[in-house]
């Protein structure tokens, strides 16, 4: 009897130590680094009401609007954990719009288009047949940096749940672009707005109007903006920066010894202040409402690391 009891004492640090794997453990150590996708249910894109007038269909942007990122993590101290994130994402609509000859021949506001060709009561309306409609298009990017803060509580050995917040610098950028006809290289390079000459522009007049009419339409000109007479078409390129801030919760699955899966749940939080926004990266648009980048946000991780 005696040999037995020797014997399960002597088994115990054999079974604890098969069954290790099921329990937390105290001290941890090390990082890691892979692919980490974040998936963002916006509340709203910047600008999409605008976008509508313009005739684009703003559903038709990515939703959930996707990041695609790059995230590293590394153990500090006990159970606090600090890591960096960095991704970029985009989104693009288009439309190719009818056109229509459109003038005003009645008392009534607005466009009313002839329901048949007896219709008296309507504007007059004709249809463009030709093959160079008018494109417009969008593309709404998202990119973010940011350090993430964290604590870690372990369950078992290869599984753990974390809390944290990504802080961090986001920036948007809300793309317009319209053009008409075919792309030609030459052209692209051609001045919008007239022949370039010892480093000055010569915008003209056209050579059918007489003198009187063409000081007339100089004088007209003069401290307005003036219309572009070569353009195959134009893009706006709105921007705006902002902080970000996304608290969390993570799981975080060791699937071998240097191989693993994460997981997190959070909510993505950016303001642009009015009047923040910048027309081509360097214009302020003072009139520019605020705009809210906000969403439940889903964030992957396939990472090399302990």
């Amino acid at each position: 009897m005696r040999k037995k009891y020797i014997l399960m004492i002597q088994l115990i640090p054999l079974l604890l130590f098969a069954q290790s794997g099921l329990y937390p453990i105290q001290d941890y150590y090390g990082g890691g680094i892979g692919y980490s996708p974040t998936y963002i249910l916006l509340d709203s894109i910047p600008g999409s009401s605008l976008m509508t007038q313009m005739g684009l269909n703003t559903n038709n942007f990515d939703s959930p609007f996707i990041i695609h990122g790059g995230e590293g993590f590394t153990q500090i101290s006990g159970r606090w954990r600090l890591g960096g994130y960095a991704g970029i994402g985009s989104s693009s609509i288009s439309n190719i719009m009818d056109v229509y000859f459109y003038q005003e021949t009645n008392d009534s506001a607005g466009i009313q288009v002839p329901t048949s060709i007896f219709d008296n009561q309507s504007d007059k309306v004709v249809v463009y047949d030709g093959s160079f409609r008018p494109t417009v298009s969008a593309k709404f990017s998202f990119t973010l940096g940011a350090v993430l803060l964290e604590y870690v509580v372990p369950v078992f050995r290869d599984l753990e749940i974390s809390s944290g917040v990504m802080l961090g610098i986001g920036r948007v950028n809300v793309s317009i672009d319209q053009h008409t006809g075919e792309a030609q290289w030459n052209n692209l390079f051609s001045n919008m707005y007239g022949t370039v000459q010892n480093g000055s522009v010569f915008y003209e007049i056209d050579s059918s109007f007489s003198t009187i009419e063409v000081d007339s339409i100089i004088s007209s000109l003069q401290g307005t903006t003036l219309a572009a007479i070569n353009s195959y078409g134009g893009m706006s390129d709105l921007s705006g920066t902002f902080f970000n801030f996304q608290p969390y919760i993570a799981v975080k699955w060791q699937i071998m010894d240097r191989v693993g899966l994460r997981m997190s749940l959070g909510f993505n939080q950016g303001t642009i202040g009015a009047g923040e926004w910048k027309l081509n990266d360097r214009k302020q648009i003072a009139d520019s409402p605020k705009a809210t980048l906000q969403g439940m946000a889903i964030r992957t991780m396939f990472y090399f690391g302990l």
